[in-house]
């Protein structure tokens, strides 16, 4: 069986966003996977708030992951999030699988969400070119990931 959703978008603009959108929920994926990761494995001064924090990075990012994934879908294009293809396309730096201390961890976190703030950017120029809907889906996804990075490294010149 097919399933093909029907779009007022053109053929070349619903592929073109679904591109973008497509690195996007590799990144958000990976970001919540990374985020997790660094949940479990910090510790030191300060571990329970940056415990905390960090599962509010994982909530996020799935919650931004679902939206884009449905638009891919309202597009025409099937999202895939299979963890080989994240694995394979994710833009983010691949995360220590050791103890992190807080100011370590508070480090490789802001870099990951610098990564995918840059990444939602670039999909916002793309999707701003063809599809207004879209950007600014991902405009409103942005912007709590800009405000985690700027908490992350608040948190980090405390130190």
């Amino acid at each position: 069986m097919t399933f093909t959703p029907r779009n007022p978008l053109p053929a070349s603009a619903a592929e073109a966003v679904s591109q973008a959108l497509q690195g996007v929920l590799v990144t958000l994926i990976d970001l919540s996977l990374v985020a997790k990761q660094a949940h479990w494995n910090v510790f030191g001064p300060q571990f329970l708030s940056v415990h905390e924090k960090l599962d509010e990075v994982v909530l996020n990012a799935r919650d931004g992951l679902d939206v884009v994934a449905e638009r891919m879908v309202q597009l025409g294009s099937p999202p895939d999030g299979r963890a080989a293809t994240v694995a394979a396309t994710s833009p983010l730096k691949a995360y220590p699988e050791r103890f992190e201390s807080v100011s370590s961890t508070l480090g490789a976190v802001s870099e990951r969400l610098l990564q995918a703030a840059g990444a939602i950017r670039a999909a916002i120029a793309v999707a701003g070119e063809h599809d207004p809907l879209t950007e600014d889906q991902l405009i409103a996804l942005a912007q709590p990931i800009e405000e985690q990075l700027w908490m992350f490294e608040a948190m980090a010149a405390a130190e």
